[in-house]
């Protein structure tokens, strides 16, 4: 790889989110499916899970004992006022036990677990910690501890995502797809199979339940996957890697475009216009969460469009991993003006032109951003 700037940092990131990613499972496996508390509901409609505030407590524990609380500096999705509140102890004690067995596994990835169980005010100054607003300077840790509530609460497509920003750049990025197989092929299978029968008919777990882990580094020219390890010992660390990179198709009549699977924060009419107007014919992959980024890193689909409703604002934590990750591969992701995205400007991407648009390469990237300027106008919005 060359250069060795940000080597630990990636290694302790990349450790920490397959950690995260097998809490989440079992989060999945069980509260989810059988106790609809578990489920608490934000003023902004998106759904917060146990899960979300155990991932975010453990990831925050975990970077502090290794860089120091005073050197870490994390921006993070959730506060920790609905988990403070008298009525929420129930669902507090939850998250306090889901982080305590998460962090017992933690020398399976080579990571230190504490010495001893760490107590409810422990798991609140973890989450707490996590209040930085992010900045064009220093270095700042970036974490959406499950990105895609929805697809999670659903058994669907779901990311944890960790990123580090240096100066306003983001220099590290890792995102871990818990429901996302290693191979395209098993995930056709998933997708026509697996919500027409019952999570009990398919035990022991077929190889769709593979799920992955991909990663970079700024600046080495390189994104890599592992399988992802989980607590039952099948895999164990350290995992093998494969190289991954972006899909070569050019012509926008072969290519597969992603967009949100939710409505609520983006303009399907438009992309849907958009996209036929620069002449893509193949369905496109609507997914949860980022999820969507790293299916454009390997190569499984070639665009990702996302044009917010007005007043949407984009947070750096919904993007800083993936976009990393698809640029070190190979692609190009900018504004839908053609301009890099600033995650310099604190919690959100400032300045964003109308929207974010990732392709596999240049040739087709400059496609779509004229189609964009074409159609811009006489569009609706």
């Amino acid at each position: 790889m060359g250069d060795e700037k940000y080597y630990n940092e990636l290694d302790v990131a990349v450790r920490v989110v397959h950690l995260a990613c097998s809490l989440c499972r079992k989060v999945q496996d069980g509260l989810v499916s059988t106790n609809t508390d578990q489920v608490k509901s934000k003023d902004d409609d998106s759904l917060v899970t146990v899960a979300d505030w155990s991932v975010q407590a453990t990831v925050s524990w975990i970077l502090s004992e290794i860089f120091g609380s005073q050197n870490v500096s994390i921006i993070a999705e959730e506060d920790v006022r609905t988990l403070s509140n008298a009525e929420s102890a129930g669902l507090l004690d939850v998250v306090v036990s889901t982080v305590n067995e998460c962090l017992a596994e933690a020398p399976k990835f080579g990571l230190k677990k504490p010495d001893r169980t760490l107590g409810s005010s422990q798991v609140l100054e973890a989450i707490k910690r996590c209040n930085s607003n992010g900045g064009p300077v220093g270095r700042h840790w970036v974490l959406d501890p499950v990105d895609g509530t929805l697809g999670f609460v659903r058994g669907d497509q779901y990311a944890v995502a960790l990123a580090m920003i240096e100066d306003g750049q983001v220099v590290v990025g890792v995102l871990g797809c818990p429901n996302y197989p290693m191979r395209k092929e098993w995930l056709n299978y998933h997708h026509q199979h697996y919500r027409t029968m019952s999570k009990e008919s398919l035990s022991p777990p077929l190889s769709w339940e593979e799920g992955c882990v991909m990663y970079t580094r700024k600046g080495s020219g390189e994104a890599w996957m592992q399988p992802l390890i989980t607590g039952d010992g099948k895999l164990e660390w350290p995992n093998v890697a494969e190289r991954i990179q972006v899909s070569s198709i050019d012509d926008p009549a072969l290519a597969t475009f992603c967009e949100p699977a939710e409505r609520a924060n983006s303009n399907h009419s438009f992309t849907a216009g958009l996209a036929h107007s620069v002449g893509l014919r193949n369905q496109p992959l609507r997914v949860y969460s980022m999820v969507k980024y790293a299916a454009i890193a390997r190569g499984d689909a070639e665009i990702f469009m996302k044009f917010a409703r007005a007043g949407y604002k984009e947070k750096i934590w919904d993007h800083a991993a993936g976009v990393l990750i698809i640029q070190e591969a190979g692609g190009v992701v900018t504004d839908a003006g053609g301009r890099p995205l600033d995650f310099s400007k604190g919690l959100y991407l400032e300045g964003l032109d109308r929207g974010i648009v990732a392709c596999c390469g240049h040739s087709l990237h400059d496609k779509i951003i004229g189609a964009i300027f074409a159609s811009w106008d006489s569009s609706n919005l």
